[in-house]
């Protein structure tokens, strides 16, 4: 069994398609489904079921699959430990982040640091908040950037930036031309949403519960698996939204939008990282940098 091995196993895993896993992997078909069958046999257990043209991870890959990541996490730990040797001339800053943050507010940030540290690698993978803190919580990733609160007592979270949600609307909703929005006219709307799990739905939620909006009481007509998914159907008038003042910042500019007059709160970007992991020269760099800049106060 090889380290190649398990990485293929894993996206394959993840995807539960092997078409797709050679895409993440930039590898041929074939190579994946090699790698799969050779590790089969090679254990003489099957991982995956076969179901028509597909496959589905059986309960013996589900339980490998764990331990799969495990081996990883240790392998990039074990590699990080000995790229760790040249101090920040070599080694690899890996990090995952929320949509809004990697989109929108972290490049800048990534940028320096590149400058400042040219020989660091920088691998990022962005998800949702959830999806966030458990790659962070299995390895996959050093540090994790997230919007909304998450409740891992292996992680720490610190604040580290901040933003503030705008709710909007397409030109001619009638909320848009309203000069005072109540609560009560926002539970009357129809909306467009990010998914569950996603940290600006969930901070969403929260801060118009605050406000007298409880989340059980709005109609969300469409759910959408991205920031800008959310706000084209917003712009064509499917449903008022609440998005990050980043994200429809040139919307709202080029007035394919209208800010609707609900002011909301600003809420905090918070950096997680595992407790009972040595962070890197790379991590402790990346985390100084971010905590001297005004913007992370």
């Amino acid at each position: 069994m090889t380290l190649e091995q398990l990485r293929i196993f894993i996206a394959v895993a993840e995807r539960q398609h092997v078409t797709a896993a050679a895409r993440f992997l930039n590898l041929t078909q074939s190579a994946v489904s090699n790698a799969i069958a050779a590790l089969e046999e090679q254990h003489a257990l099957k991982l995956f079921d076969r179901v028509g043209r597909g496959i589905v991870l059986n309960s013996y890959g589900q339980l490998f699959l764990a331990e799969a990541r495990a081996v990883m996490a240790r392998a990039m730990q074990a590699e990080t430990l000995l790229a760790e040797l040249n101090g920040l001339n070599a080694g690899t800053l890996r990090v995952q982040a929320s949509q809004t943050i990697v989109s929108y507010w972290l490049p800048r940030y990534l940028a320096h640091f590149h400058t400042l540290y040219p020989n660091i690698a920088i691998d990022i993978q962005s998800g949702n908040t959830k999806d966030v803190a458990e790659a962070t919580l299995q390895g996959a990733c050093e540090l994790g950037f997230i919007e909304g609160a998450v409740s891992y007592p292996q992680l720490t979270q610190e604040n580290i930036g901040q933003d503030k949600l705008t709710l909007i609307a397409a030109p001619n909703h009638p909320l848009g031309k309203q000069h005072h929005i109540a609560p009560q006219d926002l539970m009357q709307a129809h909306w467009v949403a990010r998914e569950q799990g996603s940290g600006t739905r969930s901070s969403l939620e929260k801060t118009l519960a605050k406000a007298g909006c409880p989340a059980h009481a709005l109609h969300i007509s469409m759910t959408l698996p991205s920031n800008e998914a959310v706000l084209n159907a917003a712009q064509n008038g499917i449903g008022i939204a609440g998005l990050s003042e980043y994200v429809v910042k040139s919307a709202l500019e080029a007035h394919t939008v209208l800010p609707l007059k609900f002011d909301l709160p600003a809420r905090y970007f918070k950096v997680l990282h595992h407790k009972e992991r040595r962070p890197t020269h790379a991590a402790n760099a990346f985390l100084a940098m971010l905590r001297n800049q005004p913007a992370a106060q």
